[in-house]
């Protein structure tokens, strides 16, 4: 089934367009944590950022800069803050968020993990041969 972006790559759901190139769209956020919340979104479905060829990937951060300056431009913001969040549309996305300060972007999100964890979890990480 095609993602809500895949819909809206194909004209099928209304967006507000603020870039595109052949291979990547960037559009408002229906759901903006500041106003002017953009995603970029690469036109080519694919679930997870990391089943991205490196050149996709590559063009797809050349894409996120390209928007980010525009946005800066047009909104006199001091920073443009991403995020790549991977679970709530199965389909590529960057948000990006013009920020004053850093109270306009909560992060990071409150601690949940024993900090007395973090010296094991380190060594597994370390020692883990990466998948794939």
């Amino acid at each position: 089934m095609p993602s809500i972006f895949t819909k809206i790559i194909a004209g099928e759901i209304p967006c507000h367009r603020v870039w595109e190139d052949d291979d990547h769209i960037a559009f408002l956020d229906i759901r903006p944590v500041q106003l002017g919340h953009t995603l970029v979104v690469p036109k080519r479905e694919v679930g997870y950022l990391f089943d991205m060829t490196p050149a996709a990937q590559a063009a797809l951060w050349e894409a996120v800069r390209t928007v980010e300056g525009k946005i800066r431009a047009a909104l006199g913001c001091e920073r443009v803050v991403l995020a790549v969040v991977g679970w709530e549309v199965r389909h590529v996305h960057v948000h990006l968020v013009p920020t004053n300060a850093i109270g306009e972007f909560s992060f990071p999100p409150p601690g949940r993990v024993d900090p007395a964890r973090l010296p094991a979890i380190a060594e597994k990480i370390a020692r883990a041969k990466p998948a794939g």
